[in-house]
């Protein structure tokens, strides 16, 4: 089971970069003025989207089933972290949703909105390691 949460942690980690990565390139999108400079944050968009974070999610969370399947029992930690989950797995979508609007040119967001935006995960993964690691219910 050792190689499954190693597996997990992996893909775990791929698809949070991807989370901090995306929202940063919609600042500079929403900033961007010119044409071939918004194609091309479109080609990054997309290609970070589907190529990097769609992949890791889904392997993240086939292998933390793989996990929750072959461990246990469970305390009530883990209520708690699928929540969590369940919410990133929401930001995500909502991801694809605002990448969407920015290639059609629909986007009503700021640059500053963006930022903040982009802050969000960190509270996940603060919270989602601190469940994991310390098991506190």
């Amino acid at each position: 089971m050792l190689w499954i949460k190693w597996l997990h942690i992996v893909f775990m980690v791929t698809w949070f970069a991807g989370l901090f990565y995306l929202p940063r390139l919609f600042v500079y999108h929403a900033m961007c003025e010119d044409a071939p400079g918004r194609a091309r944050f479109q080609l990054m968009e997309r290609k970070l989207y589907y190529g990097i974070m769609a992949p890791g999610a889904l392997l993240t969370v086939a292998f933390g089933l793989w996990l929750w399947l072959g461990y246990g029992p469970w305390g009530g930690w883990i209520h708690a972290k699928l929540a969590l989950v369940l919410v990133l797995a929401a930001y995500h979508l909502y991801c694809g949703r605002l990448m969407r609007d920015l290639a059609a040119g629909r986007n009503r967001k700021s640059h500053v909105w963006f930022r903040w935006f982009n802050e969000f995960p960190v509270l996940i993964l603060f919270a989602t390691v601190w469940l994991v690691l310390f098991k506190p219910f």
